[in-house]
């Protein structure tokens, strides 16, 4: 079992995240010790990595709650958390493409301004 503070260190996500998180019904069933703090499992920790990476990737918490609702539902689901990974994917990858066409262009404009400061500091040196 680990604290609230092991699990912010260990997920790089706020103690204010994990407990929204937690009353958003991202994760549920989080154990409570005799005192009332919270007591993460290492499925909560899975639980987490798999939000984190869904959100990292762009799927909003809405529809990061609608597929953890669907994994609490049970087997039966199974194809509708499948379709909506795939979608996911799809957009990902639709993403990717674009972030790799910006940055073609900003590395060509890279190149380009590099280029133009040695031509600059060359003709400045020449100068003196």
């Amino acid at each position: 079992m680990y604290s609230i503070q092991e699990v912010s260190r260990r997920t790089g996500l706020s103690t204010h995240t994990l407990r929204f998180y937690e009353k958003e019904g991202l994760l549920t069933g989080v154990e409570r010790s005799v005192g009332g703090f919270r007591q993460y499992s290492d499925e909560d920790l899975e639980t987490l990595g798999l939000v984190c990476c869904l959100k990292n990737t762009g799927m909003s918490l809405r529809e990061i709650l609608q597929f953890v609702q669907l994994t609490r539902e049970g087997e039966h689901t199974l194809k509708e958390r499948v379709a909506l990974l795939q979608e996911h994917r799809e957009n990902v990858i639709r993403r990717i493409s674009e972030m790799q066409k910006h940055l073609d262009k900003v590395t060509w404009k890279l190149n380009y301004y590099s280029e133009k400061l040695k031509e600059y500091q060359t003709g400045k040196q020449e100068k003196k």
